[in-house]
């Protein structure tokens, strides 16, 4: 198991947008086992690699019993809306109703570099729209209305967590050309 340190909500990788994923390696399987392994610890719905310092596109998923992953994730998203309750592993504890999209349709590719398309509505709809946020710099708080987004800032003020050391950024071993 390999299990990693999760960041927390200050970390500068949160902000960032992701780089794509361009060589399907041994090394990018590892990472998929390392989200999975530290998600399913933690425990959580999903984990994107920029929560555990890894600036690249990829993100995992425990929903409904079904696990999974998608690397350079690609969103179609339905005009219907949902809001409720999230939460996030690098705010732990904070839960907010978010607006979502009802309905969405990711396609992407696994750890060996096969497409993949995953369908989902209600909560499998809100979390691949919560992870691919992550790899694009975005925090589900973002998503809030003006209100409901104070409220969550003076709550993370007030977290224990807040003012943990901020850990460094990994570089991400993977070259830019691509290879499979």
């Amino acid at each position: 198991m390999s299990v990693t340190d999760i960041r927390i909500f200050g970390d500068p990788v949160l902000r960032q947008p992701a780089a794509e994923v361009t060589v399907f390696d041994k090394e990018l399987r590892q990472l998929v086992k390392d989200l999975t392994d530290t998600m399913m610890d933690a425990p959580g719905a999903g984990l994107a690699a920029p929560q555990i310092g890894v600036s690249l596109r990829v993100f995992t998923y425990y929903i409904d019993g079904q696990l999974g992953h998608l690397i350079n994730p690609d969103l179609s998203l339905s005009s219907e809306q949902q809001i409720g309750d999230e939460g996030c592993l690098s705010l732990p504890g904070l839960v907010f109703e978010t607006p979502r999209a009802l309905r969405t349709v990711a396609r992407g590719f696994d750890m060996y570099g096969e497409p993949v398309t995953i369908e989902g509505t209600d909560l499998m709809a809100r979390c691949l729209q919560h992870e691919t946020d992550h790899l694009d710099g975005i925090i589900f708080i973002d998503r809030l209305d003006h209100e409901t987004k104070r409220l969550a800032m003076k709550a993370i003020r007030n977290a224990q967590w807040t003012g943990q050391d901020v850990p460094e950024v990994r570089v991400s071993p993977h070259a830019s050309g691509v290879r499979r």
